[in-house]
């Protein structure tokens, strides 16, 4: 028997956790048509506003008349093509690494990496606050799985000095993670891992492009070698595009070629979507002033939303977290700003922890500071009307 599939969703409406489509009628930009209307969108990860940009989109089209539209066949047959090699060789200099594979999407990447790095005798570590692409990797890899508190040291090394003498561990994080946009404490864990003999992975999808002098990522930001890590990441945030990609050794790039099921089985990405990554890796290293004007929008943001009282978790990234602890509230808040023509997301159990429930904005370097003023004035309204602040 099939699950009463409506009733579920009924039940899920009652819990203010029903989940629903909106159809933006319009480029990731600013401004997001939505249902007719205009809105300022606080909703997008596109960070440096790479997923409209001129150049990038001439890339893509530019390749997709030399190349056609779709790859016609998994990278180990015939689907890779030039673009593809030449994503995985700009990458690899811009993350500093000797090489990289990428992957369709993010979710994949992990789904296809995890399960391959540790066999049924070793111990995966990850922190509880991790993505759920991470969390069901780990789950489907054949070793011990064991979560940490979220960001906490301590409780790594006592999980870590728990474990049985030569077990091969992997411990898995996040650089900035999405829902709180906090950093893990990466230093501190590469110290543990190196003292441990354990192995280091980092998803930095939400780092790439942001964090770091040249947006290199967390491990730029904390100054750590990218040899003594393993890093995962998407293109489908800063960068602009789609899909995800692994950094590390070259040894590395060929096992995973070999081994991933997630590589192996799947059609090869577009190809202009690899061209047009490309493109935006170059607009990321000749264009830094786009990371100051998002870095300068997001402390403006943040001190003015801090300065009327919101609560907010421990950010130190472009996502900003209005804490408002109950779904209900926070799908309310959510209409209320849409309704007065600014588009922030409910974020709900179980994305977060229960409890916790919160407006989630991000912020772009191409927001004006009108705009920004805007926002900030009708969250003001929104927030005093409903007594959150």
């Amino acid at each position: 028997m099939f699950p009463d599939f409506e009733q579920t969703v009924k039940n899920l409406e009652a819990l203010h956790l029903r989940r629903q489509l909106r159809i933006v009628e319009s480029p990731a930009d600013t401004i997001a048509a939505i249902a007719g209307r205009e809105l300022i969108s606080m909703a997008s990860n596109n960070y440096l506003g790479l997923a409209n940009h001129p150049a990038i989109k001439h890339a893509a089209i530019e390749a997709i008349e030399q190349w056609g539209v779709g790859a016609g066949a998994a990278r180990l047959l015939s689907g890779t093509m030039p673009p593809h090699q030449q994503l995985e060789e700009d990458l690899a200099r811009f993350k500093h690494v000797e090489a990289v594979l990428t992957f369709g999407t993010g979710y994949t990447t992990n789904i296809g990496l995890i399960p391959v790095l540790i066999d049924q005798d070793g111990l995966i570590l990850a922190d509880r606050y991790c993505h759920a692409s991470l969390i069901e990797a780990c789950r489907l890899a054949k070793a011990k799985f064991r979560v940490f508190h979220h960001n906490d040291p301590e409780h790594l090394e006592t999980l870590l000095k728990k474990r049985k003498k030569d077990c091969q561990t992997l411990v898995v994080t996040e650089g900035v993670f999405s829902m709180d946009g906090d950093l893990s404490p990466l230093p501190d864990f590469a110290r543990l891992c190196q003292h441990y003999d354990a192995t280091l992975l980092i998803d930095d999808a939400h780092g790439t492009g942001v964090m770091g002098e040249n947006g290199r990522g967390t491990p730029e930001h904390f100054g750590l070698a990218p040899q003594d890590i393993l890093q995962m990441g998407t293109l489908s945030k800063a960068i602009g595009t789609s899909g995800g990609y692994v950094a590390g050794t070259a040894s590395l790039k060929e096992y995973l070629i070999n081994t991933s099921k997630a590589f192996i089985y799947t059609t090869a990405p577009p190809p202009a979507i690899a061209a047009a990554a490309s493109a935006a890796i170059e607009a990321i290293r000749n264009a830094p002033d786009r990371q100051q004007r998002l870095w300068d929008n997001r402390n403006f943001l943040y001190a003015e939303l801090k300065s009327m009282g919101f609560q907010f978790t421990n950010t130190e990234s472009p996502i900003l977290p209005i804490i408002v602890k109950s779904p209900e509230t926070a799908s309310q808040m959510s209409q209320k700003l849409f309704e007065a023509g600014i588009y922030v997301p409910a974020i709900r159990p179980p994305t977060v922890p229960k409890g916790s429930s919160r407006l989630r904005l991000t912020v772009s370097s191409e927001h004006t500071k009108g705009q920004l003023r805007e926002v900030l004035a009708t969250i003001q309204k929104v927030g005093k009307d409903m007594r959150l602040i």
